[in-house]
């Protein structure tokens, strides 16, 4: 092999030296400037990010406590209205259930009149009845006919008396 031979080792070291020389030129005015600028660029570019995060998560902050403001105005809202409805409705309701009871008394006390004119015709027809019974019993038993308002006044008597 050539590169060991002990007699060309001036001109290797000479040349490693030349293309050491000429890459570490390269390197130091080409390669590494470039890096420099990229990994800079990129650095900022973070830099930018971040503060452009920072700026959005406050804004974020900030829109959030607005909406959750926003949110509970609207709930105390709501509640207010639901309250509001439910007055309305109590007084709805309590309103239209007077009115009710109204109608049913009224309906109830006009059926109460109905039955007692119900009931004082049925009496009527009773105390008739009750009276020629009596008339016709008195004739039967003792032999003479009562007069109508002898027996009505019978039959009062014992009505009235409860027997």
């Amino acid at each position: 092999m050539p590169q060991f031979d002990p007699s060309s080792f001036a001109s290797q070291i000479f040349w490693l030296a030349v293309t050491f020389v000429a890459l570490y030129f390269v390197m130091a005015r080409v390669v590494v400037p470039r890096i420099a600028d990229v990994l800079d660029t990129r650095r900022r570019r973070i830099e930018t990010n971040l503060e452009k995060a920072e700026t959005l998560k406050k804004d974020a902050a900030t829109a959030l406590a607005v909406y959750e403001k926003a949110v509970g105005e609207a709930r105390e809202q709501a509640r207010g209205l639901i309250a509001e409805a439910g007055r309305h409705i109590a007084e709805t309701a309590a309103r239209e259930e007077a009115e009710l009871a109204k109608r049913l008394a009224l309906r109830v006390a006009e059926s109460e009149a109905g039955i007692a004119r119900a009931l004082e015709a049925a009496m009527g027809g009773v105390r008739e009845a009750a009276a020629e019974a009596a008339a016709d019993a008195a004739q039967r038993l003792i032999g003479e006919r009562l007069e109508r308002a002898e027996a009505d006044k019978a039959v009062a008597a014992v009505l009235k008396s409860g027997n």
